[in-house]
């Protein structure tokens, strides 16, 4: 697989991410059963098998548990630390923890990001990671409180690079102005159906625009060299339905046109979705999350494919659902 580095850092990744939320099975407290361990070192060894060398994690992911299953690449595959790149979120706490009546709610204070840290370094058994990503914003946040635990975490070793999660250029740039370390990456939900943060350059002063408000947040992140990351990218399988069974028009023109590329190309339609995150010049890394095993490899044949500007603009306008202005 093809590779891209991380600007401003020493990193090279896969252009294609596997985000490891699901490998923990279930959303519970319940000890890893031994066919889940098995389940999750499957994947892990597909996604290896495939050339990808990134995996993302947040400390949530099935409460913990994906981080937990996942540790098992060390001794069940035999994978040395230095072979993959580990990125894990922290800030979202649920509600009922930890206590029963916590409200859901988001914490960035440094005592948070630092115990989320060493918990998750706990799980997936190793000294560090490589990028820790806020994991949404938190309205009561104090940036200098995430700055003094970037330093204390990056002092120690613990984590070598900081990026973001679902953060506007307004959000990044007030944690910037704090943290000595630069924010590498955000990672947003993007793709065809849920195109917003392309929206907002292209449909700028439009009368009646769909785009929702991002202040910018794509170009900032071009402009300031960080990478873009897409969760979602294929819209939880929604552009792969059969189309003469949809009802909605943006789903089933979508899905039409993903099925009329991937025979023309003869690949797969995952790849066709992916490969419109992968067309556009700001290298949008997609994180793949799917759990099964055939749809991973197929969603790996995007890092062969290229489209042109045409076929690239027709998926984006089917997934609109409007014309361009």
């Amino acid at each position: 697989m093809k590779t891209w580095k991380i600007p401003h850092t020493d990193i090279t990744v896969s252009r294609i991410s596997y985000g490891c939320m699901k490998i923990g099975v279930q959303w519970n407290h319940e000890p890893l059963k031994k066919e889940e361990k098995k389940f999750a070192a499957d994947l892990i060894a597909a996604a290896l098998e495939e050339g990808i060398n990134f995996f993302d994690h947040a400390d949530i992911y099935m409460i913990g548990k994906s981080e937990e299953a996942f540790s098992g690449i060390w001794s069940d595959l035999g994978v040395k630390r230095d072979d993959v790149v580990l990125q894990t979120k922290c800030g979202i706490l649920f509600e009922g923890s930890p206590n029963p009546n916590d409200p859901q709610r988001y914490n960035l204070s440094y005592d948070h990001i630092i115990q989320s840290t060493e918990n998750s370094l706990k799980r997936l058994q190793t000294d560090y990671v490589d990028i820790m990503l806020f994991h949404r914003p938190d309205a009561l946040v104090e940036p200098e409180d995430v700055a003094r635990a970037a330093d204390d975490l990056y002092r120690s070793g613990k984590v070598r690079y900081f990026g973001v999660s679902n953060h506007t250029a307004s959000q990044i740039a007030l944690l910037q102005k704090y943290m000595q370390q630069p924010i590498v990456a955000n990672q947003v939900e993007l793709n065809i159906l849920h195109s917003y943060l392309i929206d907002e350059g292209v449909e700028f002063n439009r009368i009646n625009s769909q785009s929702r408000m991002a202040e910018g947040t794509l170009d900032y992140c071009r402009l300031h060299d960080i990478m873009v990351q897409a969760w979602a990218p294929v819209a939880g399988g929604k552009m792969f339905v059969d189309p003469s069974k949809e009802s909605d028009p943006r789903i089933k023109n979508t899905a039409a046109l993903i099925a009329e590329l991937s025979k023309q190309k003869q690949t797969s339609k995952e790849a066709i979705a992916l490969a419109w995150l992968l067309r556009h010049p700001a290298k949008i890394l997609p994180v793949v999350g799917t759990t099964n095993i055939q749809r991973l490899k197929d969603a790996c044949l995007a890092d062969d494919i290229e489209l042109s500007r045409e076929e690239w603009y027709s998926l984006y306008i089917a997934g609109k659902g409007v014309p361009l202005p």
